[in-house]
C-alpha cells in the first residue's frame, strides 16, 4: 500500500483534569485526501462521502473496498470512523482492531480504538493509549501525541497516579502554551501528598495563563495548607483580580488577612463577600468573629445571629455569640447562648467556664457549680474559676466548700487580684468558725 498521505479522524474532547477518559464522536476536518492509488477509488469515494458526513455512502464504498482487498487497513479505519459516528462501538471497535492487525504503526488507530475501549472501561483500553504515545499521528503531531498522552494519564488516574503524573506532564510538554495538563498533574501531585510538584505544575499553568483562576486557586489552596500566609494572600489578590465577583475568594482572603493581623482590611474582604453573597452563613460568621476579636460586639452579634439561623448546630458561633452577649451584658441571653453551645458540643470546656460567669451574674448559682465542674473535666482550674467558685458556694451559704475554694484561689492568685484578694480573704474570716 501507498504511504499515508491524508489526515485522519481522531476521536476528540477528552475530559478535563481529574475525570475519567472521555471520548466525543465528531471527527476533524479531513484537510488531505489519499490518492488514487491508496486503497483504490473506493476508498476515494468513502472519504469524500466522509467529508460530507454521507455515513450511508461512505460504509457501502468501504464495504467494496474490503471486498476487493480484506487487508487494506485505511479502509477499516475509515469504516471504524463510520461506526463511531453511527453509534455503532462494537464494530468500530472491531474494525479499529482489523486496521491496527493489518498496519500496526497506524497512530490514529490504536488511539480511537483506546478511546472506545476507556468508554466501555475495558482495561486493554490502556495498551492503545501507550501504544498511540510511540506512534507518529499522521497530522498535528504534538496536539494529538499530547491527546494520547492525556487519554492514558487519565485511565491510569483511579489506578496508578504516579504513572498519571508522569504522562500529563508529557503531555504538558508537547503543549508549550497550553495550561490544561500542568493543572491536570498539579491536582494528581496533591492527592499523592507532594505540594512541592503540585506547586511547580500550578505556577507553570498561571505562567502559560496569567488569567487562569484554577491554577491561581491551587497555589492559594496549597499556601494555605502550608500556612504561607502572605504567599496565599499574593495568590488570592490574583485570583480577585480575576474574579472579582466570586463571594468565596473576597472570605478566603479576608481569612488570610485576619490572621496577619490585618483587620481593616479583612474588614472590607469579609463585607465584599457579604455584599455578593448577603445570605452566606460563613461571611457573617466570619465578620462577626472579626468584630468581635475588635470588642465591636454590637456588631457582631445580629452576625452571628444570622448565621446561626442557616447553622444553628454550629457550637462555636453559639459560644462566640455567648462571649458578645456577656460584654454587653445581656447575661440572660448569653446564657441561653452557651448553654446550646455545650449541648451541642459536650467537652466544649472553655465554653463552661464562660457559662459560670453568665449564670453566676443571673444569680444561677447551682448552675455555675455544675458548669465549673463540668469545665474542671477538660480544663485546669484558674485564679478566676476558682474565685467564681469560692463566691459561688458562699451564695449558696455552703461555707466549708466556699472557704476552701477561697483558700486555693489565695494560694494561687499572687497578688495579681487585689480586689478579689481581700474579699476572699475578709469572708474567709466571716465564713470560718473562731477558734
Amino acid at each position: 500500500m501507498a504511504a499515508n498521505k491524508g489526515k485522519l479522524i481522531l476521536l476528540l474532547g477528552l475530559a478535563c483534569a481529574g475525570s475519567a477518559v472521555a471520548q466525543e464522536s465528531k471527527p476533524t476536518v479531513r484537510h488531505h485526501r489519499v490518492g488514487e492509488d491508496f486503497g483504490g477509488a473506493a476508498v476515494v469515494r468513502a472519504e469524500r462521502a466522509l467529508d460530507q458526513k454521507d455515513y450511508v455512502t461512505a460504509e457501502s464504498a468501504l464495504k467494496q473496498a474490503l471486498e476487493h482487498d480484506a487487508d487494506n487497513y485505511r479502509a477499516w479505519y475509515d469504516l471504524g470512523v463510520v461506526y463511531n459516528a453511527t453509534s455503532r462501538s462494537a464494530d468500530a471497535i472491531a474494525a479499529y482492531r482489523k486496521s491496527i492487525a493489518a498496519f500496526p504503526k497506524l497512530f490514529e488507530a490504536n488511539f480511537n480504538l483506546g478511546v472506545l475501549l476507556a468508554r466501555a472501561g475495558d482495561p486493554e483500553a490502556e495498551k492503545y493509549f501507550r501504544a498511540a504515545t510511540e506512534l507518529a499521528p499522521t497530522d498535528n503531531r504534538d496536539q494529538n501525541l499530547a491527546r494520547a498522552w492525556r487519554a492514558l494519564a487519565q485511565w491510569l488516574e483511579p489506578k496508578d497516579a504516579k504513572q498519571a503524573l508522569a504522562a500529563y506532564r508529557r503531555a504538558a510538554a508537547l503543549q508549550p502554551k497550553d495550561p490544561t495538563d500542568c493543572l491536570s498533574a498539579a491536582m494528581v501531585a496533591e492527592k499523592l501528598g507532594d505540594p512541592a510538584v503540585a506547586e511547580q505544575e500550578y505556577k507553570v499553568a498561571a505562567e502559560r495563563d496569567a488569567n487562569s483562576a484554577e491554577a491561581i486557586a491551587g497555589l492559594a489552596n496549597l499556601y494555605l495548607k502550608a500556612k504561607r500566609l502572605p504567599e496565599a494572600e499574593a495568590a488570592l489578590r490574583r485570583y480577585v483580580a480575576i474574579d472579582p465577583e466570586n463571594a468565596n475568594a473576597h472570605l478566603q482572603l479576608g481569612r488570610v488577612l485576619a490572621a496577619e493581623d490585618k483587620s481593616d482590611a479583612a474588614q472590607a474582604e469579609f463585607e465584599s463577600a457579604l455584599r455578593l453573597a448577603p445570605d452566606n452563613p460563613k461571611a457573617q460568621r466570619e465578620l462577626a468573629l472579626l468584630y468581635a476579636d475588635n470588642k465591636e460586639y454590637a456588631k457582631a452579634e445580629p452576625l452571628f445571629r444570622a448565621a446561626l439561623e442557616k447553622q444553628p448546630d454550629d457550637a462555636e458561633s453559639h459560644h462566640r455569640l455567648g462571649k458578645a452577649l456577656l460584654q454587653q451584658k445581656k447575661f440572660d441571653q448569653a446564657q441561653k447562648e452557651l448553654l446550646a453551645a455545650i449541648k451541642l458540643k459536650p467537652d466544649y470546656g472553655i465554653a463552661y467556664g464562660d457559662l459560670a460567669f453568665a449564670a453566676s451574674e443571673n444569680k444561677d448559682y447551682v448552675l455555675v457549680i455544675k458548669a465549673l465542674d463540668a469545665r474542671a473535666k477538660f480544663l485546669p482550674e484558674l485564679a478566676e474559676t476558682l474565685f467564681l467558685r469560692a463566691t459561688a458556694y458562699d451564695h449558696l451559704r455552703a461555707a466549708k466548700q466556699a472557704a476552701a475554694a477561697y483558700r486555693e484561689f489565695l494560694a494561687v492568685a499572687n497578688g495579681k487580684y487585689p480586689d478579689q484578694e481581700w474579699q476572699a480573704r475578709h469572708r474567709l474570716i466571716a465564713i470560718e468558725p473562731k477558734k
